[in-house]
């Protein structure tokens, strides 16, 4: 097997920075958190929440327009931008300069979504996290890698990643091929899973902390806003994707003997998300 790197508290405390004490929300980073469709805005507000709850000076919510009181009442302290569609994401423009933007939680594959996906990333300039049906529309469009921006973390779970790089007969051929995926296109790949594995080029960084309690509805979008939150606040990729997926997987760690397996849901990520930074400090 390929040999990896313990991502533990000792490898945390390598980047995590402390917030400094004269700070304001306007240098705390501003995120742009893309997503949502009819039946899946959740999807959004845990992403937000999450990006908010992750430190985050300003967060934004773009989504069709069924989503714009859902997020407004779920989540008062997050923006929120709404595309002309009712139903689904067909246009995304907007006017702020977001400092990183995660997109595609709850998202679907509408095929007005896919061709204003197209459009998004030939513009895009901000740093990104790509997650779910973005990544399965990517998929689809193997050309469209050539327009990532270089350094983009993309989070599949295996099935999406499966999507991405083709079918593997064992580990190390996944690993193989992840590998060689992530240095053709210069990008951070976080392979989701028991353990997370973290793909940076040649480098294997592997999770030490989570627990079964996360194998459960949301999780993923609760990831991407916290990954997205840190790229927002000024950590470099890989550093937001290893601290990111740390913290992630500790606030099961210390939910758990409140909750138990069976009852964790993902907002208790998001609410056990101030204990885990506490832990670094």
């Amino acid at each position: 097997m390929i040999p990896s790197i313990p991502i533990d508290k000792n490898e945390m405390l390598k980047y995590y920075k402390p917030i400094a004490i004269d700070t304001h929300k306007g240098i705390q980073g501003h995120a742009l958190i893309i997503g949502g469709s009819y039946g899946k805005i959740g999807a959004v507000c845990l992403s937000s929440k999450a990006a908010l709850k992750a430190g985050c000076g300003l967060v934004t919510a773009f989504v069709p327009r069924c989503g714009y009181e859902i997020v407004q009442i779920a989540i008062p302290e997050v923006m929120v931008l709404t595309d002309v569609k009712k139903k689904c994401i067909s246009n995304i423009s907007f006017d702020i300069q977001p400092d990183a933007i995660g997109i595609g939680p709850g998202i679907g594959q509408d095929e007005l979504t896919q061709k204003t996906f197209l459009k998004f990333l030939k513009n895009n300039k901000a740093p990104l996290v790509i997650d779910a049906d973005a990544l399965n529309i990517l998929s689809k469009n193997k050309a469209w890698f050539l327009l990532l921006p270089s350094r983009s973390i993309l989070t599949p779970h295996p099935k999406e990643l499966e999507r991405l790089i083709g079918e593997w007969n064992s580990e190390e051929e996944k690993f193989e091929k992840t590998i060689s995926f992530s240095m053709q296109y210069h990008v951070v790949v976080v392979m989701k899973g028991a353990p997370t594995h973290i793909i940076d080029g040649q480098t294997i960084y592997k999770n030490t902390t989570g627990n079964p309690a996360l194998a459960t509805a949301g999780s993923g979008d609760v990831l991407t806003g916290i990954i997205t939150s840190l790229l927002a606040q000024g950590y470099e990729p890989l550093q937001a994707a290893i601290l990111g997926v740390y913290l992630h997987g500790l606030t099961a760690d210390i939910a758990v003997p409140k909750t138990g397996f069976q009852s964790f849901v993902a907002s208790d990520i998001i609410d056990h998300l101030g204990a885990a930074f506490l832990s670094l400090e």
